[in-house]
């Protein structure tokens, strides 16, 4: 039973406004070497940026370095840093008005990539670039001069007064994929010049103007699987380009224009509907020798190919100018050229699509274009316009070329899908931090690919990611609610497969136990700028950018020893996660002149904690780090709390002056176990000192566990590395003292039960009306909050409760012990305290029988009981 006076009635936080006050004797603190000489502090890691780099205009500050976390503002800033392999993701947000000139090159096989992250929605979710209405009077969205190796995807691009959208001047092996460009509201030409070599456009969407440009000395350019409404391709002296698999709609205008000297271009696969009219009502143009579907100059003619293309003849124009003779019959051009003899002059059969950023154009399923292409064709694509497979319908003949099946234009036919969604779920014997989600796509039709991809966001990434579809596994960075929301397209978002959908479970996190390390010292500048106490009502911030090499972004809670030492008035500390509501639980409780430790539990939110003093006066504060819970280490077992050394035992004795001793816990922990959970109390010290409780085999530490004064009992809880299921105690005083330890639990040895952060919140306080006052021998029973995302009790259950325990106006002095719900009743104590004390312990313990813990007055008085809860234990998955 603890006996001092020194340390009675200090405060506990109440709701309300409410406290306790009452007179108190001073207090000789224990002296301050007693608290451990410091040690270097915690220092930040460096910024790792790897793979990808992150944009967004709406999520960026100044300084970033492209990481997840701190993305760059403009896609110029990551232009002119980009590597050779790196993937730069550009994220939506508000239109990025600027004119990026990439200057940059990657390797062959390690291209530097720009990519758009497009998803659900319209005008929102498209990454838009261009000045437009700039100062410089013409400036294209993206400029590429002079370099190689890059890729451009899924940008809607626009120029600035007479400047294409996307220039590509003397550069080579460029892929501008999934690009729009639309000259509705600004220049929406693509350009390729200055002898660029082997330049591909896919996959693209071009509206109004003049479309797509190859000028004169760009060798081997690739326009495959785009659409073209209201506009066409142009090449110019362009030897070797090749036109394959796209879908071109003109209203009375010509489509492909192969003109000047540019043998040797392939055109194959598309569909070209020059027609006036609505598609569905395609009508003769007024000036039908200008809805030539395809023009091949006499220079041009040589070595060129044009076959197994779709031409609606409705427009009465020429099927094709070849070398200068127009041909409106198809046999009358496949006997004077040899060329498309796979050709089908007939309608083709599109619908308009009209999305409000991509357009594009499907075919029905009796389209003459269905299972009708050349799969051989070189430069055909391995998706289509929408990013889907080729697939292949029952119901049509296969009359195509190699596989058969690949459909003519730029979007191919899919058969009937079903989505299978499997939600959010811990995955067993894996990390435990790991979860998975399972979404899957059955076709009707067989395909030659996998179909559809998803918009998908974890709860602790701060974007979004497109990735096929399919299932994923993924690990939380910090424990807690895991979610997942994600929507499904088979039409690269231009619509979606149904709603958002959104999905959690609540995983937990293992334990490191480490050497203490000193990470605060207001009385020596460890953590803080001076040496002065914290004044009152003020807070001080705590700052672990990293732990043991491991980002605080990796970190789900901490466990600290926290030391209040010099009050000048009673009053608590709180300690909590920087960036969080105050809360209102209370940590260690003090009175003048005291000097009292007290273990806490600390959630991490970004890196930094918040040490706040309460009390109407100055108090310095010591932090010692005893370890942390991340994805790596310990699993846990709680066991009920059972006395694993007492001194005051007949055939023991007191600890000498500075003496150590052994306690070998072999028998009660099972081989393999890493760290104890112990709470260790001193009772009937001779002389202030400390208890320093550490592993066995090494050399006292500098930081202490418990700190007493003279007739004092006090308890802490101590969560301690073992080596072979032994530790040391060390008396750091010149008095004797007995030692009290209790066995809580252990790390490691096969535990599997994993740490759920969830507060610190108080849970339970009979002060306003949560249970009574606990009787004189008397019992509450509480019952352990949870998360449950869901709302429906299916989340995991805790399995043990973390907690800080708080006894206030006790009428007699005695112990309350939290256990287990059920028949046994423990020996075993976690708070000790004298008739009007106020006393505070962490305590770790089991959950019994219908999610209870049952809290047992152990002394003829009453009091009243506060559990501010820091998280709870979970069993494994399974």
């Amino acid at each position: 039973m603890r006996t001092s006076e020194l340390a009675r009635l200090a405060l506990v936080p109440l709701i309300g406004g409410l406290g306790l006050v009452g007179p108190a004797t001073p207090a000789a603190a224990a002296p301050e070497a007693a608290l451990a000489a410091p040690v270097p502090a915690l220092g930040p890691l460096p910024a790792a940026v790897g793979a990808e780099l992150h944009v967004s205009n709406t999520s960026c500050a100044a300084g970033g370095d492209g990481s997840l976390t701190a993305p760059f503002c403009t896609i110029s800033a990551a232009a002119a840093v980009a590597e050779p392999g790196q993937i730069v993701l550009v994220h939506p947000g508000t239109e990025y008005r600027e004119s990026v000139v990439i200057s940059r090159s990657g390797t062959e096989g390690a291209p530097i990539t720009f990519r758009a992250v497009n998803g659900p929605g319209e005008s929102a979710s498209v990454v838009k670039v261009g000045k437009r209405r700039g100062p410089n009077g013409n400036e294209s969205a993206f400029t590429l001069r002079g370099v190689h190796d890059v890729v451009l995807d899924g940008f809607r691009a626009s120029g600035e007064g007479t400047a294409e959208a996307v220039l590509v001047d003397g550069s080579s092996r460029i892929i501008l994929d999934r690009l729009v460009a639309s000259e509705y509201e600004a220049p929406g030409r693509v350009r390729i010049t200055g002898a660029s070599a082997d330049v591909t456009v896919s996959r693209g969407t071009f509206v109004g103007g003049s479309g797509l440009v190859v000028d004169p000395g760009v060798r081997a350019a690739l326009v495959t699987a785009s659409t073209f409404t209201v506009s066409g391709i142009t090449v110019w002296d362009a030897p070797g380009t090749k036109i394959v698999g796209n879908t071109l709609t003109t209203n009375c205008t010509l489509a492909v224009d192969v003109t000047g000297t540019s043998p040797g271009v392939s055109i194959r696969n598309n569909i070209l509907e020059t027609a006036g009219g609505a598609l569905d009502d395609a009508q003769a143009c007024r000036v039908p020798s200008q809805a030539t579907a395809v023009a091949v100059s006499a220079g041009s003619a040589a070595q060129t190919v044009a076959d197994y293309n779709l031409i609606e003849p409705a427009s009465g124009g020429p099927l094709y100018r070849w070398g200068g003779t127009e041909y409106t019959s198809l046999p009358e051009f496949v006997a004077a050229t040899g060329n498309g003899t796979h050709d089908i002059a007939a309608n083709p059969r599109l619908s308009a699509v009209p999305t409000y950023e991509r357009p594009y154009y499907e075919i029905s399923p009796n389209s003459p274009a269905v299972d009708s292409a050349d799969a051989t064709a070189e430069g055909v694509s391995r998706t289509d316009l929408l990013d889907n497979p080729h697939s292949d319908s029952p119901e049509v003949p296969n009359t195509g070329t190699g596989s058969g099946y690949h459909d003519r234009g730029a979007v191919e036919v899919q058969g009937p899908t079903t989505v299978t969604e499997v939600p959010v779920r811990r995955k067993a014997g894996g990390n435990p931090l790991d979860v998975a989600v399972g979404l899957s796509v059955t076709t009707a039709w067989p395909t030659d690919g996998p179909l559809g991809k998803v918009s998908r966001k974890w709860s602790d990434e701060p974007f979004r990611r497109i990735v096929p579809l399919g299932p994923e596994d993924h690990r939380s960075r910090r424990a807690g609610n895991a979610c997942e929301t994600h929507q499904v397209t088979f039409t690269d978002f231009r619509w979606t497969y149904g709603a958002a959908k959104t999905s959690c479970t609540v995983v937990g996190a293992a334990y490191t136990a480490l050497t203490p390390q000193r990470v605060l010292d207001t009385r020596a500048a460890l953590g803080v700028p001076g040496t002065v106490p914290i004044p009152a009502d003020t807070e001080v911030v705590l700052a672990l950018p990293q732990i043991n090499g491991m980002p605080a972004a990796d970190i789900s809670a901490v466990v600290l020893n926290v030391t209040v030492t010099a009050p000048t008035t009673a009053g608590f500390l709180r300690v909590y996660p920087d960036g969080t509501t105050l809360p209102d639980a209370s940590t260690v409780n003090f009175v003048p002149g005291e000097t009292v430790p007290n273990l806490v539990t600390v959630p991490m939110s970004n890196g930094n904690l918040r040490v706040r003093n309460t009390a109407s006066g100055t108090v310095h504060v010591v932090v010692d780090l005893q370890g942390y819970y991340s994805a790596s280490g310990s699993g846990f077992r709680s066991v009920a709390p059972s006395r694993v050394l007492d001194t005051r035992a007949a055939g023991s004795s007191a600890f000498a002056p500075h003496t150590g001793r052994t306690l070998d816990l072999s028998g009660r922990v099972p081989s393999g176990a890493t760290a104890v959970v112990l709470n260790v109390t001193v009772t009937a010290p001779t002389t202030s000192g400390v208890l320093t409780v550490h592993p066995f085999g090494t050399a006292v530490p500098v930081a202490s566990n418990l700190n007493f004064v003279a007739g004092q009992t006090i308890p802490n809880l101590v969560m301690v590395p073992v080596v072979n299921g032994k530790l040391a105690i060390q008396n750091v005083s010149s008095g004797r003292t007995h030692v009290v330890a209790d066995l809580a639990g252990w790390f490691g040895g096969g535990a599997t039960d994993v740490f759920v952060p969830f507060g610190p919140t108080r849970i339970y306080d009979t002060r306003r009306g949560e249970g009574i006052p606990l009787g004189p021998y008397g019992w509450g029973a509480l019952a352990v909050p949870f998360l449950d995302p869901r709302g429906d009790k299916s989340a995991p259950q805790p399995t043990a409760l973390v907690a800080n325990l708080t006894v206030t106006a006790p009428t007699k002095g005695g112990v309350l012990t939290a256990h287990p719900n059920g028949p046994d009743q423990p020996t075993a104590s976690n708070v000790n305290y004298v008739a009007g004390e106020t006393a505070t312990n962490h305590a770790i313990v089991g959950v019994g029988e219908y999610g209870l813990v049952v809290l047992f007055n152990n002394t003829s008085g009453s009091t009243h009981v506060i559990v501010d809860q820091a998280g709870y234990f979970i069993g494994a998955a399974s």
